[in-house]
């Protein structure tokens, strides 16, 4: 089974309806206790930074989705949800965020291109992946966004895109996988990297 984090800042019913649709078994959680007994976990999640933070950590999140990381389980990072998984971000200075990568959140710079990148965009793969199984390279992806993660390791980047300056789309390593994009809204390339998901949790 698969836990949908539910901490007042996510999609929670579009997320659940693709994942649903490539044949996983969700269940909505909202006690940080019961992740212990899911298979995998995904942390979506739209909004700010700083607020997304503080709802995770006021419902207890924090350490039970770091410890999930941990496990080995299967962890799915959406939008913020990639976000939170880096050290901090300047939408929210001197708010710490989960720490599962080393990093910072930064803004994109002001000029002629519009803030947010919003729409569809290419995602160039940058090394393999079992989420990105059968997702051909240049791929496109729906973005809604004007933050985007700068992690220091260049080993965790697995896909990346380019608008106003290029950058990480895809982080992870081993059992994670966070994506900037929108997988749930991305249609067949999206839903593929959920398969690919609900795969690695069997």
């Amino acid at each position: 089974m698969i836990a949908l984090i539910d901490y007042n800042m996510g999609n929670l019913l579009s997320v659940h309806k693709a994942l649903e649709s490539v044949g996983g078994d969700i269940r909505i959680v909202d006690k940080a206790a019961d992740l212990k007994q899911f298979d995998s976990v995904v942390l979506p999640g739209v909004g700010h930074f700083g607020d997304g933070m503080e709802h995770l950590r006021s419902r207890g999140f924090e350490p039970a989705v770091v410890e999930a990381a941990r496990s080995g389980k299967p962890l799915l990072g959406i939008c913020l949800g990639m976000q939170m998984m880096l050290d901090s971000s300047e939408e929210a200075p001197g708010v710490k965020g989960l720490g599962i990568f080393k990093g910072k959140v930064h803004r994109f710079p002001e000029g002629d291109e519009k803030v947010p990148h919003m729409g569809w965009n290419t995602v160039k793969l940058q090394q393999k992946s079992k989420f990105f199984d059968g997702v051909a390279d240049n791929s496109y992806f729906y973005f809604v966004h004007s933050f985007y993660v700068s992690p220091e390791a260049a080993n965790c980047v697995l896909g990346s895109c380019n608008y106003i300056r290029e950058f990480a789309a895809v982080i992870g390593r081993g059992n994670i996988c966070a994506t900037q994009f929108h997988p749930e809204k991305s249609q067949n390339n999206g839903l593929r990297i959920l398969q690919n998901f609900i795969a690695a949790s069997r």
